[in-house]
């Protein structure tokens, strides 16, 4: 009697949900496309969080022993609820995106015609042969990063983009490995059109979760360096709803900042944001004719800093 009124309960459950939405949906077009779309993104969450529930409920049922069903039932509750909160707190980076982006849809006109061959912005120079090489320090571990400027190329929506190699290393053993696609328009701005990235453990490929290229089921460019920033410009660095969000405002102009590689002034600072991570937050500090140079994960205090740049490889 008891499991029949409990599954009883989760029915009941269902039918409110769906009962939830269909009135939500009546006030979808006051919202603007952004709006909706946040919105979308939002039940979509909710609707994988409710799946994942129940999967983990039909797996509860099938064990006899009575507390350790209570209990795989009430863990599975709280999954739930972590998931559906975790899906409210990216709906909320999302909306307050929006009200900067405005309500238009993100639909960036890309035509070949409008950009170069190189990538000399100053702030995000790319030549082909250039590698970067960043540390951090995080409690007992050494991170290396290495984004090595290669001289292929990728053609994506029609434009030539240079391919940058970016491998991260924990104590020695490759943990991410990335390919990055950048090209820059005649104005100057730099875009990212994608990457093809997976991370690894014991040598095994863990997730390839990031990966998107432009043009590709629905995913569209951003922009990673824009060719005259402003304090207070906020923008999408990629589109792929769900799975690359990246947000970038621009903070400060005149940062000082000393890493291994050297002193720098009148550093441009970023902030960057995504509601896939809503609890994360990165400062970005770019200096003139250099690039990135620093990077802090303000959640776990990790500095990534530019230790070396190597040329002619």
């Amino acid at each position: 009697m008891e499991r029949f009124t409990w599954l009883m309960g989760v029915a009941a459950l269902a039918s409110m949900t769906m009962a939830g939405f269909s009135s939500h949906a009546a006030a979808e077009p006051s919202l603007g496309v952004c709006g909706m779309t946040s919105n979308l993104a939002l039940r979509s969450c909710q609707t994988a969080a409710r799946g994942d529930n129940t999967l983990a409920t039909a797996k509860c049922l099938n064990l006899v022993d009575s507390k350790a069903g209570k209990d795989c039932r009430r863990q599975a509750a709280a999954d739930l609820k972590d998931a559906l909160q975790s899906c409210q707190d990216q709906d909320d980076v999302r909306d307050t995106a929006c009200e900067r982006l405005g309500p238009g849809p993100y639909d960036p006109v890309i035509d070949p015609a409008n950009f170069v061959a190189t990538i000399d912005n100053p702030y995000f120079p790319l030549t082909p042969g250039t590698t970067f090489i960043y540390e951090s320090h995080l409690g007992q571990d050494v991170n290396r990063d290495e984004f090595a400027v290669t001289h292929n190329t990728r053609v994506i929506r029609g434009v030539t983009c240079i391919e940058v190699h970016d491998s991260v290393f924990t104590n020695g053993t490759l943990v991410e490995d990335t390919l990055d696609w950048f090209a820059q328009d005649v104005a100057g701005n730099v875009w990212y059109f994608g990457e093809n990235t997976h991370e690894l453990a014991d040598g095994l490929i863990t997730t390839i979760d990031g990966t998107f290229m432009a043009g590709v089921d629905g995913a569209k460019p951003g922009i990673i360096m824009e060719a005259t920033s402003a304090i207070g410009d906020f923008y999408r660095q990629e589109f792929d709803l769900n799975n690359a969000e990246d947000y970038a405002e621009v903070v400060s102009l005149t940062d000082s900042v000393t890493v291994p590689a050297g002193s720098y002034t009148n550093c441009l600072k970023t902030e960057e944001t995504t509601p896939l991570e809503p609890d994360n937050l990165e400062h970005k500090f770019y200096a003139k004719n250099v690039g990135n140079i620093l990077t802090v994960d303000e959640t776990t205090g990790e500095r990534v800093e530019l230790i070396q740049i190597t040329t002619g490889n």
